[in-house]
């Protein structure tokens, strides 16, 4: 478990919110930016990126529902049949907020095992602990090479320095090369 020791913010209480609800219907791992950003690094982010195994139409209807009750929006549609069939069925990312918000928000990423690097990160997670909040996240040296390789942007580089800075000691050259081949394999 990789404990982070500071105060919750209001971006935390955001995803601890979310996850509160989701957690009861489906596993989950928090991937990207939050995973800097819950470890100290200072940017903005509009979103929370979060792989979610592809539901059925019953199960995904019984999550749109409790997400409503506890005041949260789906950008995609009021309707949870149209949007498990448009997007949900279809592995296509979908958005909730909270109630007359825009941002921030959580893209829900629905993955099964044909997105094998996605997949291989979601069967390999770790706990992150902020407070009494505990979330799951990939491995470190996974999160910092598909930053690196895939994502590549500027934010996304700096996001990768800044995890490999703070946590040079527990990082492991295996598992990166482990990862990197991973990762590797789904750009054939």
């Amino acid at each position: 478990m990789i404990i982070i020791d500071r105060d919750l913010n209001e971006l935390d209480f955001f995803v601890k919110d979310f996850l509160n609800v989701l957690k009861k219907h489906s596993d989950y791992l928090i991937v990207s930016g939050f995973v800097s950003i819950s470890t100290g690094r200072v940017r903005a982010t509009e979103d929370v990126d979060i792989l979610v195994p592809v539901m059925d139409n019953i199960n995904f209807k019984d999550l749109f529902a409790d997400l409503v009750k506890n005041k949260f929006w789906c950008y995609q549609g009021e309707k949870p049949d149209i949007i498990y069939e448009d997007y949900v069925k279809n592995k296509e990312s979908i958005r909730f907020a909270r109630n007359d918000q825009l941002f921030p928000n959580m893209e829900v990423i629905f993955i099964d095992e044909t997105k094998k690097a996605k997949y291989y990160e979601f069967t390999h997670s770790q706990t992150m602990k902020i407070k009494d909040f505990e979330f799951k996240i990939p491995p470190l040296e996974f999160e910092i090479i598909y930053k690196e390789i895939i994502l590549a942007g500027k934010k996304d580089k700096e996001d990768a320095m800044h995890l490999r800075t703070l946590f040079r000691d527990v990082l492991e050259e295996k598992k990166f090369r482990e990862c990197k081949e991973v990762i590797k394999s789904e750009l054939k």
